[in-house]
């Protein structure tokens, strides 16, 4: 009887003492290309892959294991890039991938998980007016937005090693419909594009996830770097006049890696996700957000 109830307090007490989110793990196989990842709790993440998978959303508890795979009838996955939610459960999907510059067809997907609910929000950039423009002014690319005192909030992707690397910030409401997005800054953020955006769970800050990469040893090896740029104390929804501070990513030497991904644990922790490669697979890690010395913004 002794053993028994010695068991049983065990079976109640260890749960709780192993973490809901592991602080790195592999994904599962069905993570080709993520490009999008959304927590919504602690044992609770939503994912999506990249353009050329099916129209569907991936919910794994905090250790990447597969909960539910969510088909979405009636859509297509041309190019989702990254994924928000608002405060009333709807979860916004930003298909609007556009390494060419050219599209003509923007869109962010509103899905409700619990209803099923879903609605279109079509846009198009300001400041666009040729589909492709000319090659200096490729900023027309976006992989990371995030939903901010109900409006959407996207931020461009500039040309890897041959843009001037300033991110755009754009505006939308979160109604669906048809709309021009109002361009309300941009950033310079020195030889790094964003590839991810997110929200602290305080609403006090937003983070970048952002990359760089060059060729090394005569053209044969790839090089990259990976770089989280948090941006504090903004006045309203200006992020780009809130205090800029970087923490850079560390990662194996010579080990090519793209995080395309980004999501808050909690004030002071992010979870980043990288694609599959040949050689390495898809993986998913914490980072602690590190304060540096306050940067010009």
């Amino acid at each position: 009887m002794r053993n028994h109830l010695i068991l049983l307090a065990l079976t109640l007490i260890l749960p709780s003492l192993v973490p809901a989110q592991k602080k790195k793990f592999v994904l599962p196989p069905d993570f080709v290309e993520v490009s999008g990842l959304y927590i919504t709790a602690p044992d609770s993440i939503w994912w999506h892959n990249d353009g050329g998978d099916r129209p569907r959303l991936l919910l794994t508890d905090g250790r990447g294991r597969v909960r539910q795979r969510v088909a979405i009838p009636g859509i297509q996955n041309r190019d989702w890039e990254d994924i928000t939610a608002d405060s009333r459960g709807f979860l916004y999907l930003g298909d609007f991938g556009n390494n060419l510059n050219r599209r003509e067809d923007l869109r962010i997907y509103r899905y409700h998980p619990r209803t099923r609910q879903l609605d279109s929000i079509l846009f198009k950039y300001p400041d666009q007016v040729a589909f492709p423009p000319p090659l200096p002014q490729w900023n027309f690319d976006a992989e990371g937005f995030l939903w901010f005192r109900d409006s959407l909030h996207i931020f461009s992707k500039n040309r890897v090693g041959a843009g001037n690397y300033y991110t755009k910030h754009y505006v939308l409401p979160t109604q669906p419909g048809k709309y021009t997005a109002i361009l309300r800054d941009s950033l310079l953020l020195p030889k790094r594009v964003v590839t991810g955006a997110a929200l602290s769970p305080n609403g006090h800050q937003i983070a970048l996830l952002s990359y760089f990469y060059r060729m090394t040893f005569l053209g044969l090896l790839p090089k990259t770097r990976t770089t989280i740029w948090t941006l504090s104390d903004f006045p309203g929804n200006q992020f780009f006049k809130g205090t800029l501070s970087k923490t850079k990513v560390k990662k194996p030497p010579l080990v090519p890696t793209q995080y395309e991904s980004i999501g808050y644990v909690n004030d002071k922790r992010v979870l980043i996700a990288s694609e599959r490669t040949v050689l390495f697979k898809q993986k998913a890690k914490q980072v602690k957000l590190k304060r540096v010395e306050k940067l010009k913004s």
